[in-house]
């Protein structure tokens, strides 16, 4: 009797881990699907850290919101320390939540190729890794059809000496990074990278950008 009371209690405290285990992932993989409102749209891109892409995102006017995460990779819910390992194949890449009404998708596209150098395979200056990699993960035909048009538009402009290698590809998944990555710049400004690498960018943003910004 006592044999049989110790494994139902076994049973029971295995079968509520599982189903603890379970709701947590389920949990989980909800996070990385962010609900975009009716009339808005969604863009993914990478551009280096994250933490400069969603700076200057977040004085565009028209953009609702900007999330730090990963994609393009085949881990699930990755952390931070495991993109890093570049094992992965996850990019740092930001989410932005836009109304298309005041921004284009082109738009938004222009400011992506103008904060970031879109020649340098795999790196953004001292940042170097496959998750620094310049990327447009695309939501749709359309925004697959602007990204090719953007790029050939710099190309034949011949803004840049050497040839852009941002990769263009189909949004799979997007996973929030950790919440001490979002706002990183505004709440930690006085930080020396902060300073040095995504405060000129942010000037820069807002010298060729001025009639955009909010």
């Amino acid at each position: 009797m006592r044999n049989r009371l110790f494994f139902l209690a076994a049973f029971l405290i295995g079968f509520t881990l599982l189903l603890f285990a379970n709701f947590k992932k389920a949990d989980m993989n909800q996070q990385q699907s962010q609900v975009v409102p009716q009339g808005k749209e969604v863009a993914t891109l990478g551009g280096g850290c994250f933490w400069c892409t969603e700076a200057v995102f977040d004085e565009l006017k028209g953009v609702d919101s900007v999330e730090s995460g990963y994609s393009g990779g085949s881990t699930p819910n990755p952390t931070y320390r495991e993109v890093c390992t570049e094992d992965t194949g996850h990019a740092e890449v930001v989410q932005i939540i836009f109304d298309p009404k005041v921004v284009s998708f082109k738009e938004i596209l222009q400011v992506f190729f103008t904060v970031h150098d879109p020649t340098t395979l795999n790196r953004q200056g001292a940042d170097v890794g496959t998750q620094y990699r310049s990327v447009i993960f695309y939501h749709n035909d359309e925004q697959k059809k602007f990204a090719s048009e953007v790029i050939k538009e710099i190309t034949d402009a011949k803004i840049w000496d050497d040839p852009i290698v941002t990769e263009i590809s189909p949004f799979k998944a997007f996973y929030k990074a950790e919440d001490y990555h979002q706002e990183y710049f505004k709440l930690n400004g006085e930080q020396p990278y902060c300073r040095a690498v995504i405060a000129p960018k942010v000037l820069k943003f807002r010298k060729l950008f001025k009639e955009k910004l909010k």
